[in-house]
């Protein structure tokens, strides 16, 4: 049941995103105002991953799950009853509340509740569905968008969310907190609203441009408070984020790895649709239909990476050739596909999806591996606050890249692009270069695998889950 939570949770982040122009017309709303129905949803997420993070060492997460699914029901049945762009707006944020939950519970529910032989395979199956869900939220939304209007969303997943609260409570045992010592609440404020006003500067800069006030005012605040939440954190008794997780240099470089990777791949997932919309004619249907194949990929290839993972001897080799598939597929839209066939792009695609199926689940896999069992729940949230922090900043600040290109209208950087897509051509090589820092920070990961894992983890409980 872990597996249809984060993909139900994963797929309602950017559903909305090719039904943006019908609830612009719906609601006689600007662009920039419609945007804040992805944007409030990012924000929750990426304020609400550490504090979850850090209550899963303390609290049931039977009891989690449960609280969390209904808040995240609850806020799609007031998205999809919204009388106004408002109301539509604040259903978002109260699903992101809710969602943000889900990725962090459900990787720590696989480290805690499976024996350690097993572990790596089912992340891999939770990474999958993550990955998936990221892949298939633009091509659902414009699926069920055209033929059912938008609402429909918001039906579909408040209804997942409802039937997923008695199944998961079946399958996750109610087993007892690994924590239950004092931490620092206003540490995790600060960390929260650093990561949140951050991601709001970021979001400001698409529509506004990095020069305005909107934009880099957040941005200065969001520094200012990491840096308050920083000092705050070496200084208290009972630290937010235990300082022993920046110690690990493979959890370091875990965290840095999926933050570029993640921004360069949603960056490409969604400008993509942009791109064969506006450039090769398709409807939103027919334009979602071209990312379908790379999520089937990557829903196939993930578990396998689990198993590479768990092996530990080829993993490393595995994961810079997934970061190297990645580049490659970014470089052939900077190159060839960009403005040229959608079957091109497709192909592309594809290839972003292969290689990220091993680089989400592998890089999983280590933060697991590498985790002391008492701060699994708060060393999981900062990862997938990296990881959602990277989805949220990478469609945003790519955007305003793409919009600052076309404005001036110059041609490509690519010196060797001929195609009609300038703008898009000089979007995906920078991604592409995203994508080689992404490789450099993998290199420290080299010694992060053990040959193979063979005795139970210490805080196996037996407990089945589904």
């Amino acid at each position: 049941m872990l597996v249809p939570a984060m993909l139900l949770n994963i797929t309602a982040a950017d559903m909305v995103s090719l039904v943006l122009p019908r609830i612009s017309e719906q609601f006689a709303a600007s662009t920039a105002q419609v945007a804040w129905t992805v944007t409030g949803f990012l924000l929750a997420f990426a304020v609400g991953v550490p504090f979850y993070g850090r209550i899963a060492d303390r609290y049931s997460l039977r009891g989690l799950f449960t609280v969390v699914l209904a808040v995240f029901a609850v806020g799609g049945l007031i998205s999809a009853l919204s009388p106004g762009l408002p109301v539509l707006v604040l259903g978002r944020i109260v699903m992101g509340i809710g969602g943000a939950a889900v990725p962090v519970l459900g990787i720590v529910a696989v480290m805690r509740l499976l024996p350690a032989d097993k572990a790596a395979v089912g992340v891999g199956f939770v990474a999958a569905a993550a990955g998936v869900g990221t892949a298939a939220g633009p091509a659902v939304g414009g699926i069920v968008g055209e033929y059912l209007g938008w609402r429909a969303l918001f039906w579909i997943t408040t209804a997942g969310a409802l039937a997923l609260i008695p199944a998961v409570r079946r399958a996750i045992a109610d087993e007892p907190p690994g924590d239950s010592g004092p931490f620092d609440l206003a540490g995790g404020v600060l960390l929260g609203l650093a990561a949140g006003l951050l991601l709001f500067g970021v979001t400001q800069s698409e529509g506004a441009g990095f020069g305005h006030p909107r934009s880099w005012g957040p941005i200065l605040g969001g520094v200012v408070l990491a840096a308050l939440f920083a000092a705050r954190n070496r200084a208290a008794a009972h630290p937010f984020v235990p300082p022993s997780l920046f110690a690990d240099r493979a959890y370091v470089a875990a965290v840095l790895t999926v933050f570029l990777a993640m921004t360069a791949n949603l960056a490409t997932l969604v400008l993509v649709p942009v791109l064969i919309i506006d450039v090769n004619g398709l409807t939103p249907g027919q334009g979602s239909l071209v990312m379908i194949p790379g999520g089937i990929a990557l829903a196939l290839l993930a578990p396998l990476a689990g198993r590479v993972g768990a092996r530990g001897r080829h993993a490393h080799p595995v994961l810079l050739a997934g970061l190297a598939v990645m580049g490659l597929s970014t470089l052939f839209l900077s190159t060839v596909a960009a403005g040229s066939s959608h079957v091109l792009v497709g192909l592309a695609v594809l290839g972003l999806d292969v290689g990220f199926a091993f680089v989400i689940t592998l890089t999983t896999g280590v933060v697991g591996s590498v985790l002391p069992p008492q701060h699994a729940g708060t060393g999981v949230g900062i990862f997938q606050g990296a990881q959602f922090l990277g989805a949220g900043t990478g469609p945003a600040l790519f955007g305003a890249l793409l919009t600052a290109r076309e404005s001036t209208g110059a041609g490509a950087v690519n010196p060797f692009y001929t195609g009609d897509a300038p703008a898009y051509s000089d979007v995906f090589l920078a991604l592409t270069l995203i994508t080689a820092l992404a490789a450099l920070a993998a290199l420290r990961l080299r010694t992060a695998w053990s040959p193979q894992p063979t005795a139970p983890s210490p805080v196996d409980t037996g407990a089945p889950v589904k």
